[in-house]
């Protein structure tokens, strides 16, 4: 929400020469939206990686860092399948990686 208050001069840089009721109501407006599509695009991750999750986990009838580091390749690579073979690849590194340093973060003792 903070930053599209800034990136609506970017946008549209007349926003100054309105009075400021106007200035706010635009940029409220555009902190909503831009939060609204922020949410929606968390809670698609969200729920790709936890069935993910549920899946393998039910599978292998076993709760270990293993579900979750290849839960976050199956996302990764889901989310990022339309930039291609290169891309998809990246994305299951990237996501397996940070889910592994959060699993790891999650189960110490």
């Amino acid at each position: 929400m903070f930053m599209s208050s800034f990136e609506m001069a970017s946008v549209d840089p007349a926003i100054y020469e309105q009075p400021m009721k106007q200035q706010l109501k635009a940029t409220a407006k555009d902190m909503a939206h831009r939060s609204f599509s922020m949410a929606k695009n968390f809670a698609i991750v969200g729920a790709i990686f936890s069935g993910t999750e549920c899946a393998i986990e039910t599978y292998r009838a076993k709760n270990d860092l293993y579900n979750g580091v290849a839960s976050g390749c199956i996302t990764g690579a889901v989310l990022a399948a339309r930039s291609g073979p290169q891309a998809t690849l990246i994305g299951c590194a990237g996501f397996a990686a940070f889910s592994t340093a959060i699993e790891y973060y999650m189960r110490r003792e």
